[in-house]
């Protein structure tokens, strides 16, 4: 299910939507870093390109960190 959220961005208030799992994820992947959502969420917005919405941004981001760990969870195996 794809859900609305809200955050503030460098004062301004912005929303984006996201399905459950990837919002999930972006909850673990902060506990993980020790920082609040919000705050990982601005780095995500930080760095995005002029020509990506947020929502797709975020979505990609938890890509890229599941994606790394895996490579780096393998390379251990190894």
């Amino acid at each position: 299910m794809i859900r609305k959220h809200s955050a503030t961005l460098h004062g301004h208030r912005t929303s984006f939507s996201l399905e459950d799992p990837f919002w999930l994820e972006l909850k673990t992947i902060a506990a993980a870093r020790a920082m609040p959502i919000a705050q990982l969420i601005v780095e995500i917005d930080d760095v995005r390109g002029a020509d990506s919405n947020l929502s797709s941004a975020l979505r990609v981001y938890v890509l890229d960190w599941i994606k790394s760990n895996t490579e780096r969870s393998a390379a251990g195996d190894m």
